[in-house]
């Protein structure tokens, strides 16, 4: 996080309540505005952008929002025309769908939707993603990995993400898909940043000071490998298990923080109930 950033992360692991109580979308709703909101939706991971993308709108409008706008940013020659992030620095909260992060950050990355987006996002406008859209989030992403396996160096693969979460990485469906193993690995590659494993239907809120609450109804599961005193990562072949020696892992439900700069967590802190 940067003391530069004014705005707040919604990052959502994936298959978030859409039709019943809506916790996770209602709180992103009430962060950008309420009723009053002007949102975004960006469709880029997705290959189906039109269902989507309309999909999204009818929920947020389902819930109050009247100004939703979606993205048409397909391809680098919609996200690099003249005026194409105008929209993202006009609004209150901006929200990626799933689909492919590698998608997403291939057409994004460089262009003047980006510039808007960070633009936006230290200005102070709420960002929200979910699935694929969780993952982009930060510097460094998982584009694919190895699923309920044992951590091994060939079990993930990285590559840039949108650049707005510092050292951190975040897996998302993590609990459903048994991707504790990747995340592992990919903490091994790069132990200085955060593994962040997010449940579906639950996400983090991160507000500008570092600080993250969870929401939803599963778990977050944090590793930070910053105390590991010894790894094989360097010496393993590809498919050789990896060792990892003291490595932290919290796993935190909803209504708990965790202070990213200080890799701190806490207990609850207010009722879940309430959101």
């Amino acid at each position: 996080m940067s003391d530069k950033v004014k705005g707040t992360l919604v990052i959502i692991g994936g298959s978030e309540d859409r039709k019943h109580k809506c916790l996770i979308l209602k709180r992103f709703v009430e962060l950008a505005g309420g009723e009053k909101a002007r949102l975004a939706v960006v469709t880029a991971a997705t290959s189906k952008p039109h269902t989507s993308g309309e999909l999204y709108r009818g929920i947020f409008q389902e819930l109050g929002v009247e100004d939703v706008a979606v993205l048409k940013v397909d391809t680098r020659q919609d996200a690099r025309a003249p005026g194409a992030g105008e929209i993202l620095e006009q609004t209150t909260g901006i929200f990626f769908t799933g689909g492919d992060q590698l998608r997403l950050t291939s057409i994004l990355g460089g262009t003047q939707v980006d510039d808007a987006l960070h633009t936006a996002y230290r200005k102070g406008t709420i960002i929200a993603g979910t699935s694929a859209g969780a993952s982009a989030m930060s510097d460094t992403m998982i584009v694919e990995g190895e699923e309920t396996e044992a951590p091994r160096k060939n079990t993930v693969q990285m590559a840039p993400g949108l650049g707005l979460l510092r050292e951190v990485v975040v897996d998302q469906h993590f609990a459903q898909r048994g991707r504790l193993g990747r995340l592992l690995a990919a903490v091994a590659q790069y132990p200085y940043v955060l593994g962040l494993g997010i449940d579906e239907d639950t996400a983090i809120i991160i507000s500008p000071d570092g600080i993250f609450e969870v929401i939803g109804s599963q778990t977050v599961t944090v590793i930070d490998g910053k105390q590991i005193q010894e790894t094989n990562v360097s010496s393993a072949s590809p498919d050789d298990p990896l060792a990892l020696i003291n490595v932290i892992m919290h796993i935190l439900p909803t209504g708990y923080r965790f202070d990213m700069r200080k890799r701190d967590p806490s207990g609850k802190t207010y009722n879940p109930d309430t959101y």
